[in-house]
């Protein structure tokens, strides 16, 4: 791992697991200056209650988040799903607050989830289930299926599920079992020098997804990249490119499948 990946792991634990935000900390202090000069400035040709709730880094970000992969891969598949109509789309694990309302916006969409979810959202039917387990009675379930940054914690123990070596595989293959014949499954998980971040995550060798796509009768048709920054890209499925993105370090793989007879 190089510098610039440790210091982004360093400030990644300090600010999402302990709630320690340097980034943020030095903007709200540079802001400081420039509120205490807005305040007596608005103060003066202000006569009614004035309270404080400073506000100090907003000055120094973008309108909104687009750089993040989360956003892309919501937005991209959300947009397929659109275009393509599906007679029963369900999710496994995705964003509530991300892709399944992108979805939930324009249709219905059935989530599972190892966690309970109590709040009712227009749109959505939510169920509680482990994809580690075999989901009884549910083979050629659905014609559309997404699974988007989820998958890759099957088996970890982060979110309350079973600890599972083989976690990944074992939700890979009955997610697969949900599909029917030309169904499509749209799934996006870390790829790169294959390794386990306990208890963070899995990182996976691309070539190995495509090897398990095969073992479940689904035919890979696309895999499109998302790199810091939000830099999208398509990738050819030949094993030269697999095999050179198995050496890097990070990306997002957003995979395309399809259920073959």
């Amino acid at each position: 791992m190089n510098s610039w990946a440790k210091l982004s792991r360093t400030y990644w634990l300090l600010s999402a697991q302990f709630g320690i935000d340097p980034r943020k900390m030095l903007r709200s202090l540079r802001g400081l200056p420039r509120y205490a000069r807005d305040y007596f400035r608005f103060r003066s040709g202000y006569s009614g209650r004035l309270e404080l709730l400073p506000c100090l880094h907003d000055w120094y970000e973008e309108g909104g988040t687009t750089k993040l992969e989360y956003f892309w891969q919501d937005l991209l598949v959300a947009r397929r799903i659109f275009a393509t109509q599906p007679d029963r789309h369900v999710d496994i694990g995705s964003r509530v607050d991300g892709f399944v309302a992108h979805v939930a916006s324009f249709r219905e969409i059935e989530v599972f989830d190892v966690r309970p979810i109590s709040t009712q959202v227009p749109g959505v039917t939510f169920k509680q289930a482990d994809f580690m387990q075999p989901a009884t009675g549910m083979t050629d379930y659905c014609d559309s299926l997404s699974c988007l940054h989820a998958l890759e914690h099957f088996g970890l123990g982060r979110y309350g599920d079973p600890i599972d070596p083989k976690g990944f595989e074992r939700g890979f293959a009955n997610m697969a079992a949900l599909l029917k014949k030309d169904g499509v499954f749209y799934l996006s998980v870390p790829v790169g020098i294959s390794r386990v971040e306990f208890n963070g995550q899995r990182v996976l060798d691309p070539q190995a997804i495509i090897r398990l796509a095969f073992a479940n009768s689904l035919e890979p048709r696309e895999l499109r990249l998302i790199r810091q920054g939000g830099k999208v890209e398509v990738l050819e499925l030949d094993e030269a490119r697999l095999a050179d993105l198995a050496s890097q370090r990070y990306a997002l793989g957003l995979f395309t499948f399809v259920k073959r007879p």
